[in-house]
This record gives C-alpha cells, structure tokens and sequence, in this order.
C-alpha cells in the first residue's frame, strides 16, 4: 500500500465535479479521484478549519464512531473497477478490527476528521496513478523557427491598411 496526502481539491471548470488529488508521501505520483460537490465541501471545510453552526453529515459520522468506543485506524482507496474507485474504513472496535466499504470521497472527508492516515492499494495506484511530467524550460535555441517567423512579417504592410 502507498500512503498519499490530499495534495488538493480542483474545480471541473467543465462540469459541476471537482477533483482530490491524492499525492503519493514518498514520490511524484498523484492520484486525481472526481467528487461530487458536496464532498469536495466536506472535505475543505474540515482542511481550512471552518466553523460551521451544526455538524456536517462526516462529523455526526465520527460523532458516532467515538461514541461507540471504536476508532478510525485508517482509509484505504482499495479498488477500481469500471472507472469507478472503492475505499474501505478501517476501524478498531473493542479491540476487533472491522472493515466499512465506502466511497472514496465519504472515506477521505472521515480521514481528515479522524486525523488518520489515508493509502492507496498498489495495484489502484498502478493502474490509475499519474506521474507529472517534467517541466522544461525554452531556451533561445528551441526558439529558432519561431523567430525566424517573426522576421519574416513585412509589419509595414499593417500600416498601409489603416
């Protein structure tokens, strides 16, 4: 299992979803999982420390799991299949561990309230991780043609049109 950090959560500036992009602790590998809106909330609201009058739905949630004498270990993102991500809760209840299916986005807005780690399967993180590629830089030399457009403009024929 890989263990990841919300790296961020980003706007679909083409639909209502956003995505939480899951950075993997030990390399430059991402995970970009969509989410729904009210999840990305979720999840923002906990991470900018905003005050919010009554509990959110993952706060009653954690509410419930405290009072029940359990604990949230941690969140495993554990499948995907069909596009579609599964992650699992694990808990620690009188001293048995038991595993809840969730969804991804449910799980991951319990892990920042829990304060409890978050991994990725190996073989999820495989399949569906994303490794940036590096940034270059240009250099004059990569320029060339582009210059040599430049110069071949006539821009005194723009101002015969005026």
């Amino acid at each position: 299992m890989v263990e990841v950090k919300i790296e961020s959560i980003r706007v679909s500036l083409m639909s209502q979803y956003r995505v939480v992009i899951l950075k993997d602790a030990e390399s430059n590998r991402y995970l970009p999982i969509w989410i729904g809106p009210y999840e990305a909330d979720a999840i923002t609201i906990h991470l900018q420390d905003v005050q919010v009058p009554r509990p959110l739905t993952h706060d009653l949630v954690i509410k419930v799991i405290s009072e029940l004498g359990a604990k949230v270990e941690r969140v495993i993102v554990s499948d995907l299949h069909n596009d579609t991500f599964y992650a699992r809760i694990q808990l620690t209840v009188n001293g048995k561990d038991v595993s809840i299916d969730a969804r991804p986005s449910d799980a991951v807005a319990v892990a920042v309230r829990a304060d409890c780690p978050i991994f990725v399967e190996d073989d999820v993180m495989d399949r569906a991780g994303v490794v940036p590629e590096e940034e270059t830089t240009v250099g004059d030399e990569d320029l060339g043609a582009f210059k040599d457009f430049i110069g071949s403009l006539d821009l005194d024929d723009l101002e015969k049109d005026q």
